[in-house]
């Protein structure tokens, strides 16, 4: 009992340590039986599928060159998500926060959403070659290339391979690298347990845990069942090999050689890419930091204050170029 008492005072002094003993509650609670929903999606740029030669069709949404009548025209953004997501999931309220200056373009990644559906194992320097590959097919280069999560590493490669594509990058919570801790590594080990639990169908557990975490506000509950959906177009085995991937990631030998204007949107409460790690990738690129207060999940839970974010960090390196 002492034990157990003591253990409470150290939660309850810690405010870190007191938020992740909530969210975990939160997540172990009972689902309970919710009643179906239409899977109905915010406001989105038209998509269209997209033949990129030698590789395949992938789902991209565009929203075209800015209004003629509207501010002076910024260079195109393309967006790159994260992992298990989609580019509807991660960017449906960055679209028009950046539409207006902006020919802004994003692509599902490969095994994700309604990306490319390749044999081949998974790898991020595969994604940063189909975002290259969208570029050239579109006319597009000295892009501004902003990469939310898993989407940072996809653009830091695509910087590396196809430099001449790439005029600037955002990051938005994301870090160079996450395995250089006991706990990161050990995070990481689970990865074959998530292709398990989405091949056998526990997943579906899992994902509704998560997202009634991330949509914990009235006003994002009828959006739930569209962004399940969405959660669900990916192949459980590319899914579980782009976490393999991230976990070898590691981007410290690719940041001397980033030569284009940065900036680097921070997720100040994440409990999944820890601030400071973030704050060490800016650090690296020299970049400059736009703090948002929010969680890993913030295109949901947080998306005018995340797109707004995001859009200051583009306003910033664009008038760099």
């Amino acid at each position: 009992m002492a034990g157990a008492a003591v253990a409470a005072a150290a939660v309850a002094a810690n405010p870190a340590v007191r938020d992740e003993a909530r969210r975990l509650r939160r997540m172990a609670r009972p689902l309970g039986v919710e009643p179906p929903g239409p899977p109905i999606p915010p406001p989105l740029p038209p998509g269209r599928i997209v033949h990129l030669p030698g590789r395949g069709e992938t789902f991209v949404r565009d929203t075209g060159p800015p209004p003629a009548d509207g501010p002076a025209a910024g260079p195109p953004v393309l967006l790159l998500h994260g992992w298990t997501a989609s580019a509807d999931v991660n960017f449906f309220a960055v679209f028009p926060e950046l539409a207006g200056r902006h020919r802004v373009v994003a692509l599902d990644h490969r095994g994700h959403g309604r990306g490319l559906r390749p044999r081949t194992p998974f790898s991020l320097e595969d994604c940063a070659d189909d975002a290259a590959a969208l570029l050239d097919e579109l006319g597009l280069d000295r892009a501004v290339v902003a990469g939310y999560s898993m989407g940072g590493p996809i653009a830091l490669l695509l910087h590396h391979r196809h430099p001449r594509l790439v005029g600037g990058l955002v990051f938005c919570c994301t870090a160079l690298e996450w395995h250089d801790s006991p706990r990161e590594r050990l995070v990481w080990r689970g990865v074959s347990l998530v292709e398990v639990a989405l091949r056998s169908g526990t997943g579906e557990g899992i994902v509704a845990r998560v997202l009634r975490d991330a949509l914990d506000s009235p006003e994002l509950e009828a959006l739930e069942p569209w962004v399940r959906g969405e959660f669900h177009r990916g192949y459980p085995s590319d899914l579980a090999g782009a976490g393999r991937a991230l976990s070898t990631y590691d981007g410290r030998p690719l940041a001397p050689g980033v030569d284009v204007p940065c900036a680097v949107v921070v997720s100040t409460l994440d409990q999944l890419v820890r601030p400071e790690k973030q704050y060490e990738l800016a650090d690296a690129l020299g970049a400059e930091t736009y703090p948002i207060t929010a969680d890993h999940f913030a295109p949901l839970n947080r998306g005018p204050a995340f797109a707004k974010a995001v859009a200051a960090a583009v306003k910033q390196v664009a008038e760099r170029l």
